[in-house]
């Protein structure tokens, strides 16, 4: 709580949350919450898991050049890290994810962060692909549906940036000889000569971990599996909506995950609270359904789809060693002197 980005994140999540609530009826979002048919989180929970497995077979996929690993053994580990999302601030899980890596595989902690990194970037052009693909339905989606500004414009500003991060990767990953130069030109022109050979050494393993897309084919199968992972994610939302008195398509709700998770890459208190609450009530207004009935839906699919894998991650997290803290902070320090 000592750490001032705990703070901002905080901040942030009560102003998500006050835009969530804002004219809400609590006593009849309590009724639909109270009256909703639960069974039906079953099948979504399982959705969400196999979604789980098919982005611990990207990671896979992705460190084959670096070590080749099997899913199996990579499931606890991304469990693990999406417990750490779920429970620190700042993606901390991240961290944690490639700091076990480090210490049951020895894969270089900076290479496996720049394949996480590549992950992410990844998951931001679906979600932006999900977006465009309703971008009509956006229209309405302004300060009147509950959500300040305009998404369109914060669509297409996301998807610049995004589309820039990508090309950057795979330029770097393409000309790895000619990144090298660059990269190196730059920390001997702006680093200090103190840790000038640490850096070097930490961003030329972070470069080897963008060697999965120097092959047309592997950047294509990266991308085919995150689209399945976000459609299986869907698959959640479609199954708990049927919980509750309300329905849209299934494309409306491929709308609803877009704009709630390029939401929730905004900083805010752990477990993404107010990010992930305020746009997905405000898609579903924009949808006609009672700012009520979607504010319980909301809360109860938040709720499923950060418990479950918190729950996972946290009994793989207890069964081994390191933890978030004293262990990471050695493991990246060892890192920076090897």
């Amino acid at each position: 709580m000592k750490r001032w980005q705990t703070w901002v994140g905080i901040v942030i999540s009560i102003v998500f949350l006050y835009f969530a609530l804002k004219g809400l009826q609590l006593e009849e979002a309590w009724n639909a919450a109270k009256t909703a048919n639960y069974w039906w989180l079953l099948p979504g929970v399982a959705v969400y898991f196999i979604g789980v497995y098919v982005r611990a077979w990207r990671w896979h996929y992705m460190l084959r050049p670096l070590k080749r690993i099997s899913t199996k053994k990579m499931f606890p580990i991304v469990a693990i890290g999406y417990m750490g999302n779920n429970v620190f601030i700042a993606r901390a899980g991240e961290v944690l994810r490639a700091v076990i890596l480090k210490d049951r595989e020895q894969v270089p902690i900076s290479a496996s962060l720049a394949t996480v990194i590549v992950e992410r970037i990844f998951d931001g052009v679906v979600m932006l692909g999900f977006v465009f693909l309703n971008l009509g339905a956006l229209t309405h989606l302004t300060s009147d549906s509950g959500f300040i500004g305009n998404i369109r414009e914060l669509a297409v500003w996301g998807a610049v940036i995004f589309a820039a991060a990508l090309i950057v990767f795979l330029l770097a990953a393409m000309f790895p000889h000619q990144t090298e130069k660059i990269v190196t030109l730059l920390i001997n022109k702006f680093i200090p000569a103190k840790i000038r050979e640490k850096t070097l050494g930490i961003a030329l393993k972070f470069l080897n971990g963008l060697e999965s897309l120097r092959s047309p084919k592997d950047a294509l199968m990266i991308l085919v599996t995150t689209t399945i992972i976000w459609l299986l994610e869907t698959g959640k939302y479609w199954f708990v909506m049927h919980a509750f008195n309300f329905e849209v398509s299934y494309f409306a709700l491929m709308l609803m995950n877009g704009v709630v998770n390029l939401a929730t890459t905004i900083p805010s208190a752990p477990g993404y609270i107010g990010t992930f609450d305020a746009p997905g009530i405000a898609v579903l207004a924009a949808y006609g359904v009672s700012r009520e009935v979607a504010a319980a839906y909301t809360l109860v699919l938040h709720v499923a789809l950060w418990f479950p894998i918190t729950l996972l991650g946290a009994y793989y997290y207890f069964r081994q060693p390191l933890r978030w803290g004293k262990n990471v902070s050695k493991a990246s320090v060892e890192e920076a002197s090897s």
